[in-house]
């Protein structure tokens, strides 16, 4: 299987990808519509056109899937409408994106004459909500959305009715339970049911990658609204201070970009998949407070880190991936620590040019539509 279509290829994990398959032989179709949200130049575009098949379209366009399609052996759908925060108000958008052209994916798929055999699809830790805890008198639970009122009090942490004690968490499972907390996670919970569902039908071999929190060289600089490295990098190089929501003591699971790509690349080929869901992580929870503090240090700078108290609704606490199933199934070794893969990203960003900071016009966009308390 070497004709492989990778939706979304000129973006920060497809771009990646591309270049390690195009290494390994493989012959790559790009549909991608060049989105200026995520691509602030064209630089990507014209490196990929010279290397593959490459589509500008739209993974909502009929006409532009029956086009791609043509001659795959492997869909690899990364294509999708990101961040938590922004899907709050952007509803339809992210739904129609992120469903809608998963379904109409499907649809051509079951309705037109194609050879493909495999679809690998880039899902989202935001899946499981809070994730999996543990609890001293209860053993495992999965609290639900933290609600306004403890939020508003500096509430943060999850406590157990019973006991009154602090939950603390532990590793998330791909058997968890699934409580989506934002409109974004549940597009993509929805998007991996309909392409379960239906695959079975076309008796295809799917794979669902959980991908937590990736980051390194080549992330977008300009987008405001996800990827705190990149958030916190540009009010750093643009002079101005970070800002971090709650007590900073919300932890996430970044994975460098060079670990998802082999992941996704050991799923590729393996040939004997069938419906399987996989984290891919680090396994590691990294506070934000932390993030900001490293970064400061290595940008030298003197930019000042403000505890702001503020939340947003749709954020989570904690969760990080329990990766042992990836591990012991497909060999999945992580290369890079976050330090490492840290000092990489930063390096890289000193080289780019200084983005636009947008931060402060999108947290009124955000506190105007009520999502940001």
């Amino acid at each position: 299987m070497k004709n492989v279509l990778i939706t979304g290829g000129a973006g920060f994990i497809g771009f990646n990808l591309t270049k390690k398959l195009i290494d390994y032989g493989y012959k790559v179709t790009i549909l991608d519509n060049l989105s200026k949200k995520i691509h602030s130049s064209n630089n990507r575009y014209n490196k990929l056109k010279v290397i593959t098949r490459f589509i500008i379209g739209d993974v909502c366009s009929r006409s532009d899937w029956e086009k791609a399609i043509s001659n795959q052996d492997v869909i690899i759908h990364l294509a999708a409408e990101t961040g938590t925060g922004q899907s709050m108000y952007d509803i339809h958008n992210y739904t129609n994106v992120n469903m809608g052209a998963t379904a109409l994916m499907l649809d051509v798929l079951t309705n037109s004459k194609n050879s493909v055999k495999k679809i690998i699809l880039s899902s989202s830790r935001a899946v499981y909500g809070e994730g999996m805890y543990k609890c001293k008198k209860q053993g495992v639970v999965f609290p639900l959305s933290r609600n306004d009122k403890d939020l508003k009090d500096a509430k943060y942490d999850f406590v157990s009715q019973n006991s009154k004690s602090k939950l603390i968490p532990i590793p998330t499972k791909e058997n968890s339970q699934i409580l989506p907390t934002s409109i974004y996670a549940l597009t993509k919970y929805n998007q991996e049911q309909i392409l379960l569902l239906a695959a079975n039908n076309l008796n295809l071999d799917v794979a669902i990658l959980r991908y937590q929190n990736v980051f390194g060289p080549g992330q977008s600089l300009s987008n405001p609204y996800t990827g705190i490295l990149s958030i916190f990098s540009t009010r750093i190089l643009n002079g101005n201070d970070i800002e971090i929501y709650e007590d900073g003591m919300q932890t996430r699971d970044f994975v460098y970009i060079d670990d998802v790509v082999n992941a996704t690349v050991l799923v590729l080929e393996n040939s004997n998949l069938k419906s399987k869901v996989y984290n891919v992580g680090s396994g590691e929870p990294i506070t934000v407070l932390k993030v900001a503090q490293k970064l400061k240090e290595l940008y030298n700078t003197k930019a000042s880190i403000t505890i702001s108290n503020k939340y947003r609704k749709g954020d989570i606490r904690h969760n990080f991936a329990d990766l042992s199933l990836i591990k012991q199934e497909l060999g999945f070794v992580n290369e890079f620590s976050f330090n490492s893969g840290l000092l990489n990203f930063v390096e890289w960003v000193k080289k780019q040019d200084i983005q636009d900071d947008m931060y402060d016009s999108s947290i009124l966009e955000m506190i105007q539509k009520g999502i940001m308390k």
